[in-house]
């Protein structure tokens, strides 16, 4: 077949053209997961069978009890958004590094998860410095990075496959930065001395970007900090306090909503850095503040009709949340309708919950630039036919 000259100077408009709007709908071969407890789907519980080492309590029921219906090292009752986005693919659920790791199997179908319950951006050591002890894990962003490299060192025989690799992956990368305000606050820091933290959380967030766009990575989810402000287990720190101003619409903390959003104002500033200096990499910030917001203003429209701040299981108090008294404690109680409550334990969100913020992010209107997660007829019509025409050639 005869192709035209004005055809043939076509072509890489077209590539570009037909490639982009297959990868900013979603069209993945695999995901790769980096963040704490609201992407861990087991690491932290294969990191925590060492011997002499207590359990963590998310190892026990009721969690994982709606979709598991057995604990899997999720802390939630049941799935997380990685789960739901990882199902819009049609894809198997994405197996935690540690598991990948210790069956020696090498994973590279649908991706793997190197989030860590309890990880901050920043390292270990900078924590420590500052008083703070993270009990749960070192498994810092910078430490999981170095867990993903050696990992894709296993999967790709050369530079080339593994830049084709991770061109075709959904990158993840978090919710991350949680933690490293977290665990200041638990431990009695107040939050306007952690305002100094979240320069140093982006910029780490923004390294690791930066390292897997040189590594061949075009394709990125960031998201933002929730509202912490509404979060059972802060709502219970601050109970009683006469420093705290609440919100008459939602009954969250408006100082610490504001520190949140302190957080998420920076990270989208430094996003649009990024796409300046590399036009061609798609980086997509989902916004998961004002997704969950939208139950938090009005928590009956969306099911939750126990509320959206008192937590399903816990160890009692107002917003049944007890620091000393965990859920899946013996001492703990559990609610029988997880879908009736946004919150699960305090500090993490119901599957219930999970699933709102995922399908307002991913077949909704809160990421900019929008992201349709999944992957239509017609875009895999596209894909089969930029494949014929550049074999036409």
């Amino acid at each position: 077949m005869a192709i035209s000259s004005s055809l043939l100077s076509m072509l890489p408009f077209l590539m570009l053209l037909l490639t982009g709007t297959l990868h900013a709908n979603g069209c993945y071969t695999s995901i790769i997961s980096f963040g704490d407890s609201l992407a861990d789907t087991g690491n932290l519980k294969q990191l925590s069978t060492k011997p002499n080492s207590q359990p963590p309590h998310f190892m026990f029921p009721p969690y994982g009890e709606t979709f598991f219906h057995k604990p899997t090292g999720r802390c939630s009752d049941g799935r997380l958004i990685i789960d739901f986005i990882a199902e819009s693919h049609e894809m198997p659920l994405i197996p935690p590094s540690e598991v990948i790791r210790r069956n020696s199997a090498i994973g590279k179908g649908q991706g793997v998860n190197f989030a860590v319950a309890g990880a901050t951006a920043l390292d270990s050591s900078f924590h420590e410095a500052q008083g703070v002890v993270n009990q749960c894990t070192n498994a810092s962003l910078g430490v999981q990075l170095e867990w993903f490299k050696s990992w894709l060192s296993s999967v790709c025989s050369n530079g080339p496959d593994c830049k084709n690799y991770l061109r075709n992956s959904l990158i993840l990368m978090g919710e991350i930065g949680g933690n490293d305000y977290n665990h200041p606050v638990m431990v009695g820091k107040p939050i306007d001395e952690l305002r100094s933290y979240v320069p140093l959380v982006i910029d780490t967030i923004v390294f690791a970007i930066n390292e897997l766009i040189d590594l061949g990575a075009e394709t990125f989810v960031v998201p933002g900090n929730l509202p912490i402000g509404c979060s059972a287990a802060y709502l219970t720190i601050y109970y009683g306090s006469d420093k705290v101003e609440y919100d008459n619409t939602t009954g969250c903390l408006i100082m610490l909503n504001k520190f949140a959003e302190y957080h998420n104002e920076l990270l989208q500033t430094a996003l649009n850095q990024i796409r300046e200096v590399h036009p061609d990499v798609n980086i997509i910030y989902a916004d998961y503040y004002n997704a969950a917001m939208q139950f938090f203003r009005s928590p009956n429209k969306y099911g939750f009709t126990n509320g959206a701040l008192k937590a399903c299981c816990g160890g009692g108090g107002p917003y049944n949340y007890n620091a000393l008294v965990e859920c899946a404690d013996p001492s703990s109680t559990s609610c029988a309708q997880p879908e009736t409550y946004a919150n699960w334990d305090g500090l993490h969100l119901t599957e219930a919950a999970y699933q709102v913020i995922f399908k307002s992010l991913f077949q909704g209107a809160y990421t900019t630039p929008h992201f349709n997660s999944l992957c239509p007829t017609s875009r895999l019509q596209a894909r089969d036919a930029s494949s014929s025409l550049v074999q036409s050639f």
